[in-house]
Formats: C-alpha cells, structure tokens, sequence
C-alpha cells in the first residue's frame, strides 16, 4: 500500500496557516512548508512566515533552511521535502503538505521528474546575458516562439523559469511543457488528499489588501531594507518574492512608496487568480469552501476528517 500524504493549500491569505495547525494536532502530523519564500531566512513577515512560538508543538520543516542570497527551486524542494518525509514517516507521522507553491506539490505527489541533470552552461549564460540587456520581456519573447504553452504558463518576469523552457528546448528539441504533460499524467506516488481552501473571491481580495497593511505597520519595509544592507539584490529569486521586489524598488528610488504598496495589492490578487487557475486544473482535488461551512473551521476540519477516512489515510 501507498504511504500516506495530506496536502492542504490553496490562495495566498485564504487561511492555511491556521488550519494546517488544527489539522495536524488532529491527525498527528508534521508540517511541511510548500512555499518558496518561506524557506529564507530573515524574511518573516513579506513571507507570512508562522514563527515558532506560534506553531503549538507541531513540527514544521523547509522554514528557515536557506540564507537569502542562496538559490531555492523545485529540484532542491523535491530532494529536501523527501528527505523530510523519509524522518517523518519514521516517527510513526503524517506528512502534512501545507503551502501555496503548486508546482511544488505536485512534483512530490506525482514525483515528477524535471531532468535537472541536463544543462548547458554556455547556452544558459547567453540567455541569462539576454534578460540583463535586453530585459526578461526579449527573453520570454524567445519562449513564446518555441514553446507557446509554456511562454502562456510562465510570468514574464520569472527569468528562471523561462531558462529552464529554453534550455529544455535546447538540450532535448522538445517542449518542457509537452513533457510536463506526460510527467503530470503519471499515477500519484502516494495515498492522498489534497485539500483547496478557498473563499468568496472579493471576500479574498480584501483579505489580502488587509494583510498587506498589516505586513507594512508590522514593519515589512524594515525587513527589506535589512535584507538590502546585507547585500540582497533583485536578481537573486529570495528578492522575486510578492512584497519584497515592490519594496526594493521604492528602496532604489524607482517608485513612491504608496505606489510600491499598491502594486503589493494588485499583484497578490493576481497571483491568488493564477494560484487558483493552477489548482482547478489539477486531479483529485477536494474544494474546501469555506462559505459552505459558515466559516466554522470546527465544521470544516471534521469534513476533512472525513474525507481523511474515506482515503484510509486515518
């Protein structure tokens, strides 16, 4: 029989925090971190981080592993976030999969094979030289030319990613994206359930302006301008992170504060719309909509118990 995993994500600012605490206190699991920010030292409030004095005795794992000025993607999550489950499923526990980065979570459900082996350094610093003299939109301009699937998955601006597409491209003389496809079709590498929660969607995008106040009265613009005096920069990925490329440029002298503020709030709405888009396309999902439960988190957790049980995961 397949070991057991509980996934629990959805929009950023829905709630996941708190209900992933109530849930593996339910089940006796372990949290671990699906999140790429949340990784990074000294970047605790722009990341929504739960500190440890918040975390009620339950373990959580992949926060705080990294430093800032350190690389983090998908292959690196996959190897850490298996080596954590491997100690987890020896205690005698459940991993419990909490967070918002759904590429993330799926590489571990389907353990998706990305060929991080295959590179070529020389063609990866001409592209890498491209996006710094021509800017990221030459560079995704490139992709949509021979991987328009991929050019339409990929944001403009996320210079890694689109790389790796035309690297693959590159190497393999085939799209990423077609292989992702296949990779996808593979069967789950685990007994599971995987949770969305969800919210009204005005319901959320107020949620998410208020969260964004919060963040700046709690100081997040001090957090930044630490992070700046140590050297970070908006190259390295740490730095791509929602609140924290908006503040960098307000720092650089690039914007005004209340427009860095603004566009903290319209490009979290935006990222919570494509999260969604992500997870309604994924298989096997269990919508947690919080309206159907009067926002009772009691309700809803005895429903996830349910479900928990109908899988033999419990």
């Amino acid at each position: 029989m397949l070991r057991p995993l509980v996934i629990l994500t959805g929009p950023t600012a829905v709630g996941k925090t708190k209900l992933s605490i109530a849930l593996a206190k339910a089940i006796n699991a372990e949290i671990i971190s699906a999140d790429s920010m949340q990784v990074y030292r000294h970047m605790d409030i722009g990341s929504a981080k739960i500190l440890p004095d918040q975390r009620q005795g339950v373990a959580h794992h992949l926060i705080d592993v990294l430093e800032p000025t350190q690389d983090f993607n998908v292959f690196l999550f996959q190897e850490k976030c298996k080596e954590c489950m491997e100690g987890i499923y020896r205690r005698g526990h459940i991993p419990l999969l909490a967070g918002g980065t759904g590429f993330y979570i799926q590489a571990i459900l389907y353990d998706i094979d990305f060929t991080e082996s295959e590179e070529d350094p020389t063609y990866r610093g001409m592209l890498e030289e491209m996006a710094r003299t021509e800017g990221p939109g030459a560079l995704h301009g490139l992709l949509r030319q021979v991987d328009p699937a991929s050019a339409q998955a990929i944001h403009p601006n996320n210079v890694k990613r689109t790389i790796r597409a035309l690297e693959f491209f590159h190497l393999t003389g085939r799209r990423i994206s077609e292989h992702n496809v296949e990779e996808r079709g593979k069967m789950p590498a685990y007994r599971f359930c995987y949770f969305v929660l969800n919210d009204d969607r005005q319901r959320l995008y107020d949620r998410i302006d208020r969260r964004v106040d919060e963040m700046m009265e709690a100081g997040l613009l001090e957090e930044v301008r630490a992070l700046r005096e140590m050297g970070c920069h908006r190259g390295q990925a740490s730095m791509q992170g929602l609140g924290y490329k908006e503040l960098m440029d307000y720092l650089d002298g690039e914007c005004s504060l209340e427009e860095a503020v603004f566009r903290i709030k319209r490009d979290t709405r935006h990222f919570a719309k494509r999260q969604l888009t992500w997870f309604r396309r994924e298989r096997s999902v269990l919508w947690v909509d919080q309206d159907r439960f009067s926002y009772d988190e009691g309700k809803i957790l005895d429903y996830m118990l349910q479900q928990l049980r109908g899988e033999e995961i419990l």
